[in-house]
Parts: structure tokens; sequence; C-alpha cells
């Protein structure tokens, strides 16, 4: 996908400890940056993911989580992590994600996370809030599929 198919995007500056030998990000923090850009994206949607949790005895469970390497990235290197909500369930959820330079088309990684909403007594689907479901239906506009 092209980076303007995505209309949000969180940044972030690699830090040393978020590095390995190799002097590129340790594989295991793009899915740190993933789930950090995740929780922004709803923040921008004006959804206070944790007090609805709370409220609710629900929460999401991730069930599945992608990550596709396209070519390293250094310390000290300014990256977007673009998230999309691609497909919208009754109990799910699942985002496209993308990393990129900061202003860059370069491609570095791509990603898919799928979330389930639970009950946190019973660990059994329930729906999707429909305050959640409005608001990524209203952000993603067309290119949502349900």
């Amino acid at each position: 996908m092209a980076r303007s198919d995505f209309r949000f995007a969180w940044p972030f500056r690699v830090r040393y400890s978020e590095i390995d030998g190799q002097k590129i990000v340790f594989n295991a923090h793009y899915l740190t940056y993933f789930d950090t850009a995740i929780h922004e994206y709803f923040r921008a949607l004006d959804y206070d993911y944790v007090e609805e949790a709370d409220r609710a005895g629900e929460d999401f469970h991730t069930v599945r989580a992608v990550v596709e390497y396209s070519k390293p990235i250094a310390f000290d290197e300014d990256i977007e992590v673009h998230v999309r909500t691609a497909r919208l369930g009754r109990s799910s959820i699942t985002f496209n994600l993308e990393i990129h330079p900061a202003g860059s088309e370069d491609l570095r990684a791509t990603g898919e996370i799928v979330w389930v909403n639970a009950s946190q007594k019973t660990h059994r689907s329930v729906p999707i809030p429909e305050i959640l479901a409005t608001r990524l239906a209203e952000f993603e506009g067309d290119t949502l599929e349900r």
C-alpha cells in the first residue's frame, strides 16, 4: 500500500535499547511499535480503550500477529508506523500496519494484527462495543471491510 492509503501514523525514533548486535531494530520491537501505534490510533478516535475495558469487563485478545520485514531499521532513525482498520467483524478487528522512514515511501515492514473482543470472565468472544465500531467505520470510511 502507499502511505497515502493510511489516515493515521505514529512517529518513533529508534532508541539504543531497541537495536541488536547488528545495530538494527531487534525483530520483537516491531510488535511493540505496532501495539503502541494501535493504541495511539484509538486515542485519535477519541476512544478510551482502558476505561471501556474496565467498564464493560471486556478486553481485546491478540489472536494473530504477523510481521514481514522488508529492510532494516537503524538506530536513531525517525520512523512512522501507519495503522488502518482493514476489517471489522462481529467480535474481531484486523489492523494493517506499515513502517516507513519519516516522510518517505521506503517500506521497511508490514504487519497484520487481529484482535478479538472477549469477556474477561469467560474469555469467550463478545461483540465489539458499538461506539468503537461506529468510530472505526466513520474514520476509515469506504475502505473498511465488514
